[in-house]
């Protein structure tokens, strides 16, 4: 859910000149993603958008210098595509199996996002755990992988 939403806003600021947290959340909407302002506002400070000239005296938002080399949603979803077996929690442990080799890519990306309900990731060769601060915060990122996974 987090990763569409983001990668909806992503797409939405680099298709069209959004001024307001309220447009960006009008346009999510339009595009079937629900959403609340306070999310908006949380993800744009967590995906480092910026707002820049647009020109005429208005501003825009957009992807930070730096964080337009890597768009780490896009690059987390090549990698999980391509390498994630299974995923599964207990508590809030999440355990990724992956091909062989391939457990300590998966934990660098997610690492690289510094996602906030996350204290750490430890890597095998085909086994990646992560530690979340909640169960639900758990619960709610395997969904998420495996929404992405499909």
């Amino acid at each position: 859910m987090k990763i569409d939403r983001q990668s909806k806003i992503l797409e939405i600021i680099n298709n069209e000149d959004i001024e307001t947290q309220e447009q960006l959340l009008e346009r999510l909407k339009a595009s079937g993603v629900v959403s609340t302002q306070a999310t908006i506002s949380r993800d744009i400070k967590q995906m480092h958008l910026v707002k820049a000239p647009a020109g005429g005296g208005r501003y825009k938002y957009a992807v930070s210098d730096q964080k337009a080399k890597l768009n780490f949603a896009d690059r987390l979803r090549a990698i999980f595509r391509q390498s994630v077996v299974s995923i599964d929690f207990a508590q809030n442990i999440v355990v990724i199996k992956t091909m062989p080799g391939l457990a300590s890519a998966a934990c660098s990306a997610l690492d690289s996002m510094n996602i906030s309900y996350m204290v750490g990731s430890l890597a095998g060769d085909d086994t990646a755990l992560l530690v979340m601060r909640t169960s639900d915060a758990a619960a709610e990122f395997c969904e998420e992988i495996r929404l992405m996974l499909k």
